[in-house]
């Protein structure tokens, strides 16, 4: 069969999986200007939707941008943001300046210092190797901090292309139409405005006669939790209104289940404060280490879910390490699920997580 490329973005017409680039029904073969499905919902109900692509096709696709120059703004997702900084980034973009946006402000605690939280994110991207010229805190869902966003990008650009890039489910399509909405003051200007983008899988949005927002493929992070559980377990994980804290006090010989998903042992230290970050959803169970794993071997899928049927069927085994915590307020991660911060020096923890989920130890965010 002859390969067919999509009249708006250029990428290669494909009828298996709605996830990839490129994907349209085998009904819309038939038609003589075909549209991938992102495109064809970008034209004709003017919204923008993100579709998933490995790390080394991206970096072979935007191998563009190094030639160009642009803005990148690099939009992660506040609540995963160990999972969702792509630190790859310097080697995709060239020299061209970044402005880091972090999205869905409005799933932390009301109480979080804002100034602190922006201080930290630029830390947290030096270590990662990422350059930054600015970080924002913005909600697309809620529209907080897109009109001071919006200002500033103006400033940034100097009227040059705003590339918008990051990992999928960092909520970067709504924040595009937020974006274009807050530019234009229109809320139908993909729909009157929109061409076909010239390079393979990305949406060109005009900003001017010369400029454009230019809209990339979100990258798959396999290490991120919401790929290995289904569709109604990824609703429950995935917060969407604030975290409320749960706070457990744990001595030594303690465990906490999250779901079935995930495990944390408290091996040894004092009584510690252990403070959990997941979605209000997610039940947390506290037993004694002793009994923790005929717990699991005999309940996981029921009293200890999510993981659902569904899930459990391609769910990893769960694989463990040992943490020593030394700093005096430490934050385990578990990318795409939430963390669990820890208060005393000295701690001992054995945390348990599906095979390729990569727990990170970091200073606390909140």
């Amino acid at each position: 069969m002859e390969s067919i490329y999509c009249q708006g973005c250029g990428a290669k017409i494909q009828t298996s999986n709605p996830e990839s680039a490129g994907y349209t029904p085998k009904s819309s073969l038939a038609k003589e200007n075909i549209l991938c499905q992102r495109c064809f919902r970008l034209k004709h109900y003017n919204e923008v939707q993100d579709v998933s692509i490995t790390d080394d096709d991206f970096l072979e696709m935007v191998s563009s941008i190094r030639k160009t120059e642009g803005l990148v703004v690099h939009v992660i997702d506040i609540f995963d943001v160990d999972g969702s900084l792509i630190k790859s980034l310097p080697r995709i973009i060239g020299d061209n300046p970044i402005v880091l946006v972090g999205n869905k402000i409005d799933l932390l605690p009301q109480s979080t210092n804002k100034r602190r939280l922006t201080q930290w994110l630029k830390s947290q991207a030096k270590e990662a190797g990422v350059t930054v010229s600015d970080v924002f805190l913005i909600s697309s869902k809620q529209g907080h901090g897109i009109q001071t966003l919006t200002h500033q990008l103006e400033d940034y650009r100097a009227g040059r292309d705003i590339y918008i890039v990051g990992t999928t489910n960092v909520g970067k399509s709504t924040f595009i139409n937020r974006l274009i909405k807050e530019t234009s003051g229109e809320n139908d200007v993909i729909t009157t405005s929109y061409f076909p983008g010239t390079t393979l899988g990305f949406i060109e949005i005009p900003l001017d006669n010369k400029t454009s927002i230019i809209d990339t493929p979100g990258i798959v992070n396999k290490q991120q939790m919401v790929h290995y559980v289904s569709d109604k377990d990824v609703k429950l994980i995935t917060p969407n209104k604030e975290i409320k804290p749960r706070v457990y006090q744990l001595n030594s010989s303690q465990t906490l289940f999250f779901g079935g998903l995930a495990r944390l042992d408290f091996i040894k230290g004092d009584q510690s404060s252990f403070v959990c970050y997941f979605s209000n959803q997610l039940p947390i169970h506290r037993t004694k280490l002793e009994n923790a794993d005929a717990l699991y071997e005999n309940h996981v899928g029921d009293l200890l879910s999510p993981p659902n049927a569904k899930t459990l069927e391609n769910l990893p085994r769960l694989t463990k390490s040992t943490y020593r915590i030394t700093g005096d307020k430490t934050d385990i991660v578990f990318p795409g699920l939430g963390w669990v911060s820890i208060a005393g020096a000295g701690a001992t923890v054995i945390v348990h997580s599906p095979k390729g989920v990569a727990i990170s130890v970091r200073k606390s965010l909140v």
